[in-house]
């Protein structure tokens, strides 16, 4: 793929991870979504659910990923990516390195909580996990953070 398909592609992808992400606010929970693509088709899907689930590990990634393993029928997702409307956190990132996603590609960053970069760097380029992740940041970057805005604006 040339760089402006991978571009197009990348919008595309976030694009559903953000309608997932209006999901998760419907049903009251902070607008996060996710899904996981390989070879161009969406194999897993996710959105914030630990209210609901009564799960503190309901976050969407890991809903997605999930869903991904179960579609396919390994926990291993190589040449997988994720797209997630906010910059996945620790618990998220282990995850995805455990997984073998390939890339990540998120859309608002995470100032309080980020292992993508923002606060820690647990993807990228910590050599003392078996597995890098290659990371995009700022994919629709304004639509997520509005979403994610609008929602804590309405709660206080």
């Amino acid at each position: 793929m040339e760089v402006d398909e991978v571009e197009l592609s990348d919008r595309k992808f976030m694009q559903q991870a953000l309608l997932l992400a209006q999901r998760a606010e419907s049903e009251g929970e902070v607008p996060v979504g996710a899904v996981v693509v390989l070879d161009g088709k969406v194999i897993g899907e996710g959105w914030n659910q630990p209210i609901g689930l009564h799960d503190p590990t309901a976050h969407a990634e890991i809903v997605a990923l999930r869903d991904a393993a179960s579609r396919i029928g390994n926990y291993r997702l190589p040449g997988s990516t994720l797209y997630v409307t906010l910059e996945p956190c620790p618990m998220c990132a282990g995850a995805i390195v455990h997984a073998r996603v390939e890339r990540v590609i998120y859309a608002a960053d995470d100032p309080k909580g980020g292992a993508a970069g923002s606060v820690f760097d647990l993807l990228p380029t910590d050599q003392r996990f078996n597995h890098g992740v290659a990371v995009k940041g700022g994919v629709l970057q304004q639509r997520a953070t509005d979403l994610l805005k609008d929602f804590f604006r309405r709660k206080r």
